[in-house]
């Protein structure tokens, strides 16, 4: 389950999220340290219980607003010294190790796990508390690959993880939405559309505000 800690955390996860946004392909600020607000999204359960795993939504001073899928973990992430967004001090677990989700297996392979129905998406801050907001589709065949080992791309559009699975022609694309706009992506699949996965969050004025925030694609050679 998700278990929140009411307790401090030094640097705050804003404060990292402060410098790691503007030096990211899809950031559109103008640059400089923004004045970022937490304004929403939702979490997983890591089914070891080990890695913390947080979709969290923030938005800067001009109104826009980003999707941050974050990793918490206890030690360093194998070879993932490109996705370190830093470290914390968590006033009841230590040191945390801060990753972009979208480069954490454990993240990928629990998100796939949503998209197909056979996870449940948790409330962001109360804690063993499901989210019912959260929505998700999938058309894809019931027994789609197992995440295994992959390749992530980021640029000016989100961040792309080909997720390969046991076969040499099982592939799942999962393209992952960071600058979000009210009402976009809720179009019909298309183009080897098999899933995705929608949430709201909250906009400046207090307006609840919803998007497509990942879509999972058929990667399979001929697709």
């Amino acid at each position: 389950m998700s278990l929140i800690h009411r307790t401090t955390l030094s640097p705050t996860k804003l404060e990292l999220l402060t410098e790691w946004l503007p030096r990211q392909p899809w950031y559109a600020g103008a640059g400089g340290r923004p004045e970022l607000t937490k304004a929403g999204g939702f979490r997983l359960d890591d089914p070891q219980g080990e890695v913390g795993l947080e979709f969290m939504v923030v938005t800067d001073a001009d109104a826009a607003a980003y999707h941050v899928p974050l990793t918490y973990r206890a030690a360093p992430l194998a070879a993932a010294e490109h996705a370190l967004i830093g470290t914390t001090e968590h006033g009841v677990l230590g040191t945390r190790w801060v990753y972009d989700g979208t480069h954490d297996p454990v993240l990928v392979g629990q998100l796939a796990a949503f998209v197909r129905g056979e996870a449940q998406a948790q409330a962001q801050s109360v804690s063993d508390t499901p989210d019912p907001t959260v929505g998700r589709s999938w058309t894809g065949p019931a027994q789609a690959p197992a995440p295994g080992s992959g390749t992530v791309a980021d640029g000016p559009d989100g961040t792309t993880d080909v997720v390969l699975g046991s076969g040499p022609a099982e592939r799942l694309v999962l393209r992952v939405v960071r600058a979000l706009r009210p009402g976009a992506g809720t179009d019909a699949p298309g183009g080897g559309r098999l899933g995705h996965v929608d949430a709201r969050w909250q906009l400046p004025d207090g307006a609840e505000a919803r998007a497509v925030f990942v879509t999972v694609h058929d990667g399979t050679p001929g697709a």
